[in-house]
């Protein structure tokens, strides 16, 4: 018999569908998994087959899922997190009963007054790849601000910040056109990566208020014929096109 090599827990834990790898390793770092009942560390690494993994205290199970992706559109006022101790809605209130259970996660989440494309899926791979710097995932947004941005501000927000020992900054702005003029209220942010709130905190820095905030496009993938509140299942042509990106301007 082939003997079982030892795997870094977060993986399995994202392998078997419960979390991203990163959040897995939130978990390990918040002393909430165990292996064959002792806590473990984050680096740590156990047999899959044969040992007994638990998330506060609940068996991950050995069975495999079937791997889901689904694009959501999102609607202002839902939490992007499997559960609020608060008893806020979240986008997984959302679903039909018979998706509840099946431990999917949010991948690059939007905060609780944003809205617009989201991705749902138990695939953990999946999730760490759409997460790490490497794969360049872009993200378009339609923000609205409270007063038109000046012009001069443009290269300011491109170059960025640091807040809170971060490096705030977005990629590409644009006015949104019609045609007639363009308006500096309702722009076009693109970005490669993601922080919490980080389109909000870098207008506010420069004195401007996102009144709304709407993801439209990740990768190539575009949010459409999706209905607020709804979602739909991805096929894999469709999870190609996120790591696809071609910019039109």
């Amino acid at each position: 018999m082939k003997q079982e090599k030892p795997v870094r827990v977060q993986k399995v834990i994202a392998d078997r569908g419960y979390a991203s790898r990163r959040e897995a390793e939130t978990w390990i770092e918040e002393s909430r998994v165990t292996v064959n009942g002792t806590t473990i560390s984050l680096g740590d690494k156990c047999l899959p087959i044969q040992d007994d993994i638990r998330v506060d205290g609940k068996r991950i199970r050995r069975n495999q899922q079937p791997k889901m992706v689904f694009a959501m559109n999102k609607p202002r006022g839902y939490l992007c997190t499997n559960y609020d101790p608060h008893g806020g809605r979240t986008v997984f209130d959302l679903l039909p009963p018979e998706l509840q259970t099946a431990k999917l996660s949010c991948v690059g989440r939007l905060d609780k007054e944003s809205e617009g494309l989201l991705l749902l899926t138990n695939d953990g791979e999946l999730q760490n790849k759409l997460a790490h710097p490497s794969y360049r995932v872009r993200k378009i947004y339609h923000a609205q601000l409270n007063i038109p941005l000046k012009e001069s501000d443009v290269p300011k927000l491109i170059r960025g910040i640091t807040w809170e020992s971060q490096q705030l900054s977005v990629e590409k702005i644009f006015p949104i056109s019609d045609r007639v003029k363009e308006d500096w209220k309702n722009l076009e942010v693109t970005m490669h990566h993601g922080k919490k709130r980080e389109i909000r905190r870098l207008f506010y820095a420069f004195g401007y208020d996102v009144k709304r905030l709407r993801r439209v496009q990740i990768g190539n993938l575009r949010l459409r014929s999706i209905p607020r509140g709804q979602f739909k299942p991805l096929e894999k042509k469709d999870i190609d096109l996120l790591f696809q990106s071609s910019y039109s301007k």
